[in-house]
């Protein structure tokens, strides 16, 4: 059985920055043939990202600022406001089973690339728009990035801010949002192949980073809505659970952490116990029941914060691998790439002059192939030659400045 289910689906990308370029990456990496248009002259501008926060990357080598989203396509150089570079770009959609985009509503009217434009040369192509808020609404014609629409106004950088702090808490890593996002719209256009495959309609797909940022958030909203209160970010240092000690995080002898959620406590806590080296605590008549491990919790986290001090996290590690209940170490973006489990699983895949994570969907057990990035309009000749276009033809193009 084949793991790439969307061989023989061509999808032609017209998009550029994170959000939309990283649902062709995951497409691309369940199978499909993605040709990504960039301009012309000034490709994609997340080509010219070089540097996020405190971390550099060299312009002249591989960047994982445009990696990451980009893996496994065919770049094409393409103008496509100029009238030969519309002609090209329909004969590529023509051919092509998605049209994948996040211009906004005024540009796509601009350069006549809007639904009716693109099905009037292919009928039954699904058309799939990311936008950052949305196709109706006063504002469905703004645009926005992951850290506006998705983060802040999808309301988990006020969820995560512990009440008092000045500011609010930012994304963890760049294209948080996007990413999340976009394999939200990988998802929706592989939905609609499906129903274009039983019933030949195809359809309208549309993905935004604020609804994508409500849905991640979708459990949290909807019990703030029933009981009328909103979610505040726990201090750090304090434990979490005001009725579970096993529910929370625990400081090791090195300086790490170690995360509990063990929501049934009284099921646990005697095995807990064993593990910690407090066997005494099992029979311990104020953790007897739920009900007094509940009205016992800052004993018992205090008694559980002095037994984990004990150790280090690589000793825990060790000593909890046959605990029974959940409990995992905090990662970060470095020590994640090394955990045993990521890499049994491939979540991390050698794309050659880099690492890259792997879209979270494997078929039949079995990891994506990682691919490079291509070049800046690495590949428009070839896509030219493949749509039967010839060399005069090509030169006339490159000339009229409608290709690169």
């Amino acid at each position: 059985m084949s793991a790439r289910p969307l061989e023989g689906i061509r999808v032609l990308e017209v998009a550029m920055y994170g959000f939309v370029p990283s649902g062709g990456a995951v497409l691309g990496e369940w199978g499909a043939q993605v040709i990504k248009i960039e301009h012309a002259v000034t490709g994609d501008p997340q080509r010219g990202l070089t540097q996020i926060g405190k971390m550099k990357v060299d312009p002249a080598g591989p960047n994982p600022n445009i990696w990451h989203s980009n893996r496994g396509k065919r770049s094409v150089g393409l103008d496509i406001a100029n009238p030969l570079g519309r002609e090209v770009l329909l004969e590529l959609a023509k051919q092509a089973d998605v049209y994948l985009t996040n211009h906004l509503p005024k540009v796509r009217e601009k350069l006549r690339v809007d639904v009716d434009d693109i099905r009037a040369v292919n009928p039954k192509i699904i058309y799939a728009r990311g936008s950052a808020l949305g196709p109706r609404g006063a504002e469905s014609t703004k645009g926005g990035f992951d850290m506006t629409a998705f983060w802040a106004r999808g309301s988990s950088a006020a969820s995560l801010t512990p009440p008092g702090t000045e500011g609010v808490v930012n994304p963890p890593g760049p294209a948080y949002g996007d990413t999340i996002s976009g394999t939200n719209l990988a998802g929706g256009i592989a939905a609609a192949l499906f129903r274009r495959e039983r019933t030949g309609e195809p359809s309208i797909v549309d993905v935004s980073l604020l609804g994508s940022g409500v849905w991640s958030m979708g459990h949290g909203v909807a019990l703030s809505k029933f009981v009328n209160m909103a979610f505040e970010g726990i201090v750090p240092g304090e434990h979490g659970a005001p009725t579970n000690p096993l529910s929370g995080l625990y400081k090791t002898r090195d300086g790490r952490y170690i995360s509990l959620v063990m929501l049934q406590p009284a099921r646990f806590w005697a095995d807990v116990c064993r593990h910690v080296d407090r066997p005494e605590l099992a029979d311990d008549p104020r953790f007897a029941t739920a009900e007094l491990i509940g009205q016992n919790t800052p004993e018992g986290v205090k008694l559980l914060r002095e037994a984990f001090a004990t150790r280090t996290l690589a000793e825990w590690t060790e000593r909890l691998a046959t605990l029974s209940g959940p409990w995992a170490p905090v990662q970060d973006s470095l020590q994640v790439s090394a955990d045993p489990q990521v890499r049994a699983n491939e979540y991390i895949i050698d794309a050659g002059e880099m690492e890259l994570v792997a879209n979270p969907v494997q078929f039949d057990v079995t990891a994506p192939v990682a691919a490079p990035a291509p070049d800046f309009a690495a590949q428009t000749e070839e896509v030219l030659l493949e749509l039967g276009y010839g060399w005069d033809r090509i030169i006339a193009l490159k000339e009229a400045g409608a290709v690169t």
